[in-house]
């Protein structure tokens, strides 16, 4: 095969902006998509496509999203999210062991990545459907996640890829990259498999945005830990940590957090792999306005002890250790309102009912008679003095329950009540492989691999424990952009 400056592995939200930096910087890219094109776009097609990003302000914003009325920005509180406070964010999140070098990339240029999105064709809008609640007549946006893409997941690889065709960036579907050509001098191209032929494609860089290990059952169980083979996949069968093995396999310094992943609380009858069609539906992520309990009846984790933002993605992992894999979320009629568009779907696990002795009946798999007895202690131990804000932490708490909830805490008591059953929903794993500031790989030896680059899930030392919520789109396009750029300069 004819020979490309630059093969991108991936054609996600990394990858397609690591394709259209390297094709800015003047390079002939080809990208090699596993998935047929009917699901392409990796994991971040399955995305809301929050963006987390730094802004001093409105004026900011507006950079971003031109299209904002003067009507919105008279009824809405946009507030800033400093660099700072992402800093912060990520640090305490992660409880700062993530890579400094790498953050502070993330931080610095998650503003002007978002800018260069807008001129290969995104656009964005403000997140208001997920992140902002009415407050004296005003929408107030809250946690640090103002933006996204429009259209959301789908929208974000339609935007990407329509930019792609235009600049005249060659993308393979149902092309899996298998290996990489290397030797002593570097990496000079990958070796891929395309309707049942196998094919080497030489090239001056290789830049791996395939994702991470987490549609892999028996990787998830090697690294995860026992049990993790339960869990169900939120995003694209496609993950099965291909780029990493094959990064690995030419002496590739493995980095970060290798037995941690994102994780959340998802359907508890979703189907094995993400489901195009829901998208990122089946998740259920309002559980800091009411209790969680697990099939004893009993609360297990504080459902206030943060924004959802902070604390969704590593609740997953507690939900799977519960018995059986599962939990329900319940709450009553004070604060259905506030529960966001995904508890809506034709596709949910949901029983209503007009009293808590009804409502235990109904909850499969549950001792009643335990729920009953911690919704009456959780009731009572409810500060009902603290108002009630959802925008806030509101330090509205419970006292004295062996488990106490923070902020939010409501009691469980004005019918009709709802409950919703969920299981671990995994997004994608933690470790993966050790990059620099140039998005170069580094081998074992701590040197850069000449040739090989990385960018999205499969970057190691960006998250450890947990993940600052709409950080992975924006983490992909700063690597990929960064990626991308670096490659195109291979000769």
């Amino acid at each position: 095969m004819e020979p490309f400056d630059v093969v991108v592995v991936g054609a996600g939200n990394a990858g397609l902006c690591a394709a259209l930096a390297a094709r800015e910087s003047g390079a002939r890219v080809l990208v090699l998509e596993a998935a047929p094109e009917s699901e392409r776009g990796g994991n971040s097609r399955f995305t809301a496509g929050a963006m987390r990003v730094a802004y001093r302000g409105v004026e900011d914003l507006q950079a971003l999203m031109p299209d904002l009325t003067e009507a919105e920005i008279a009824q809405t509180d946009f507030g800033t999210y400093t660099e700072e406070e992402f800093f912060d964010d990520v640090g305490r999140i992660t409880e700062f062991r993530s890579d400094p070098e790498l953050v502070e990339l993330l931080v610095r240029r998650s503003f002007e990545t978002l800018r260069w999105m807008r001129t290969k064709g995104v656009r964005f809008a403000p997140m208001y459907g997920r992140q902002a609640f009415k407050v004296d007549g005003r929408m107030r946006f809250w946690g640090g996640l103002t933006v996204e893409v429009s259209g959301g997941g789908p929208g974000v690889i339609d935007f990407l890829s329509q930019a792609a065709q235009r600049e005249g960036i060659e993308i393979r579907y149902g092309a899996r990259a298998n290996r990489l050509v290397a030797d002593d001098g570097g990496v000079h191209g990958v070796v891929m498999r395309q309707d049942a032929r196998t094919t080497t494609v030489p090239a001056r860089a290789v830049v791996l945005a395939s994702g991470g290990f987490e549609a892999n059952a028996e990787w998830r169980t090697r690294y995860l830990g026992p049990g993790w083979d339960l869990a169900k996949v939120r995003g694209t069968r496609f993950n099965t940590g291909g780029g990493i093995a094959m990064a690995l396999e030419i002496g590739a310094s493995p980095c970060g957090n290798w037995s941690g992943c994102h994780a959340v609380g998802w359907d508890r009858n979703a189907p094995e792999f993400g489901d195009l069609a829901v998208g990122d539906n089946f998740q259920k992520h309002s559980y800091p306005f009411g209790v969680m309990v697990n099939a004893l009846g009993k609360r297990f984790v504080d459902e206030g002890a943060d924004f959802r933002n902070y604390t969704y993605a590593k609740y997953g992992r507690e939900i799977l250790a519960q018995p059986h894999q599962f939990a329900w979320q319940v709450f009553d009629s004070k604060v259905t309102h506030l529960l966001r568009d995904e508890y809506r779907i034709k596709q949910v696990t949901r029983v209503r009912a007009t009293t808590l002795e009804e409502l235990a009946e109904k909850l499969d798999d549950v001792e009643s008679r335990g729920f009953l007895q911690e919704i009456a202690a959780y009731n009572v131990a409810v500060r009902q003095d603290i108002k009630f804000d959802p925008t806030v932490r509101d330090g509205r708490c419970t006292e004295g329950l062996a488990v106490d909830k923070s902020n939010w805490a409501n009691t469980i008591d004005a019918p009709p009540f709802e409950a919703y059953a969920v299981t671990c929903g995994i997004t994608f794993t933690f470790g993966g492989l050790r990059i620099d500031t140039d998005a170069a790989v580094h081998n074992v030896d701590g040197e850069p691999i000449p040739g090989l680059y990385a960018a999205g899930e499969l970057v190691g030392g960006l998250f450890y424990f947990n993940y600052p919520g709409g950080t992975g789109l924006t983490s992909g396009a700063v690597f990929g952009r960064i990626a991308g750029i670096s490659a195109a300069q291979v000769r």
